[in-house]
């Protein structure tokens, strides 16, 4: 820590960057989508499970990974996370059909899920108390502006080579990741852990009973849930629909990296707007009510036409993302506050991720089946405004578990 302070960088900035570098690989294929079915023959709902087979492992272990963490040791379950990420894309290069490249995104989503877990703890212990809300509000970027990247840079790249490099290059950026957290990260040793120093902690299964016990995590988790599965429904067709416009593939991906990088708005937003006094549910039920605004506006039709100019509907997706990104950053800072005590801390953080996970994992193939049986997307502002809807009433059950903190 002493050496990262004298030069002028503090690690929670390589742990933002090692998480941008993990969500990489969730950006890098929607522009390869288009490619990818022509070359591989896979289905759009097959598509839908590639985007979102990466959450499989957030899914299945995520308060696996949360109960552990601290045990294991937070900067090395991020190193082997990046490793496997790295591993795992490169070897995905020689894919030739759906069930290989679908088991390797599992892996991908199994190293994704050992990069994303341990770094909110990992941040925590690198800055001071009064920095942690900003930095968190970062943190909570780290998918919006990975996956710009990749919206953006993807076409380029898989125009002038294939999709082959595209995985190679993403792995290969994942490794030196690797190496930026193994040189600048401070080793685990040089930390307390808490679950071998918290006085009555005797093992996961207290932590365990604890965190499903209390209310607070169920409410942060399910609202997770439910804004990550919109954004990555929409987001992640983005490529395909503005395509379906008409479209070239540089300039979707241009327009799907502006929405994706969007969502950083939010998330700075969320950190100023708490600190000058707004609740965590006031920008919770913010974030949810614009989304389902601005989905509607997106997407509904009238008379078989779309009620905006396709200017608008971008518009109205960018600022989808924008006032989403109020979403995230509020509940990882209020997860923080909400565990039921500071040994559940990580728990509860990874009970949070596996219900994202979910929500990842459920949204593109919902809204692909919806647009399949409908025969267009015109009706995908249902399904983002159902969410939306309940997201706002979990809202209202995060203002009581704060004010009976703050009482």
């Amino acid at each position: 820590m002493e050496t990262m302070a004298k030069r002028g960088l503090n690690p929670s900035w390589i742990i933002v960057a090692a998480g941008v570098s993990a969500s990489l690989h969730v950006g890098k294929l929607p522009p390869a989508v288009p490619v990818l079915q022509q070359e591989l023959g896979i289905s759009l709902v097959q598509a839908g499970f590639l985007l979102s087979t990466v959450q499989v492992a957030g899914m299945a272990l995520g308060l696996v990974v949360g109960l552990g963490a601290d045990k294991w040791g937070l900067r090395r379950s991020m190193l082997a996370g990046l490793a496997l990420i790295a591993l795992s894309s490169i070897v995905g290069a020689a894919a030739t059909g759906f069930v290989w490249l679908l088991a390797l995104r599992v892996l991908e989503g199994m190293g994704f899920l050992l990069v994303a877990m341990p770094a909110p703890g990992l941040i925590r212990r690198s800055v001071q108390p009064s920095e942690l809300g900003a930095r968190m509000g970062w943190w909570g970027s780290y998918m919006p502006i990975g996956s710009a990247i990749g919206l953006f840079l993807g076409p380029w790249v898989l125009q002038a080579t294939s999709w082959q490099i595209w995985w190679i290059a993403l792995g290969c950026t994942s490794m030196l990741a690797f190496l930026a957290v193994w040189r600048m990260v401070p080793a685990d040793a040089a930390h307390a852990l808490v679950a071998t120093t918290t006085p009555g902690n005797d093992g996961w299964r207290p932590r365990l009973a604890l965190t499903l016990r209390s209310p607070g995590p169920w409410l942060v988790s399910l609202g997770f849930m439910l804004y990550s599965g919109q954004w990555m429904g929409v987001i992640g067709f983005l490529p395909t629909l503005y395509g379906q416009a008409g479209l070239s593939a540089k300039l979707a991906g241009v327009l799907t990296a502006a929405v994706a990088a969007a969502n950083l708005l939010g998330n700075v937003a969320s950190g100023k707007l708490q600190k000058r006094g707004w609740s965590p549910a006031r920008c919770l039920q913010t974030g949810f009510m614009l989304m389902g605004l601005c989905a509607l506006l997106a997407y509904v039709q009238v008379g078989g036409e779309p009620l905006a100019p396709l200017w608008l509907r971008f518009v109205a997706v960018f600022l989808f993302s924008a006032t989403g990104g109020l979403i995230p950053a509020t509940l990882f800072t209020t997860a923080m506050h909400l565990a039921p005590s500071p040994s559940t801390v990580s728990t509860t953080v990874g009970f949070m991720q596996q219900w994202s996970c979910v929500g990842q994992f459920a949204g593109p193939p919902l809204v692909a089946a919806v647009a399949m049986r409908m025969g267009g997307w015109q009706f995908t502002w249902l399904v983002t405004g159902s969410m939306c809807v309940l997201g706002w009433l979990l809202a209202l059950g995060v203002n009581r578990c704060w004010g009976r903190l703050k009482a």
